[in-house]
């Protein structure tokens, strides 16, 4: 499993600190130095069932700055696709990814019903 974080984000402290209380074994990735290819992307997306917006950390600097709340609804998942591959502070994290399934952000329910 490949645990897909920022480690200056609090939301994935927390995430990290659940999957090691409860001793799941994780591959630990820093999404800003070894961000997102843009086939990665692609295919968690289509591995997820989650619309593509769900990838996008829309809490973030970056995503505010880029306007990308007002531009995302005319671009193509294509082009979305490409722009979250460009940098890791714009794809929502942290990212727990398996062979059946991708979880974006972290919601303890929904990672106990999932991951337990």
């Amino acid at each position: 499993m490949l645990f897909i974080n920022y480690p200056k984000c609090s939301t994935c402290q927390k995430a990290k600190k659940w999957l090691d209380a409860h001793d799941i074994t994780y591959t630990d990735r820093h999404i800003v130095e070894n961000n997102p290819t843009y086939e990665e992307l692609k295919e968690w997306h289509q591995r997820s069932g989650l619309p593509l917006k769900r990838f996008f950390n829309t809490s973030g600097l970056l995503y505010k700055e880029m306007q990308l709340k007002e531009k995302l609804p005319g671009m193509s998942e294509e082009e979305q696709l490409q722009l979250l591959s460009t940098n890791g502070m714009l794809v929502k994290r942290p990212l727990i990814v398996r062979e059946d399934t991708v979880l974006t952000g972290f919601k303890e329910s929904q990672w106990e019903e999932t991951l337990l």
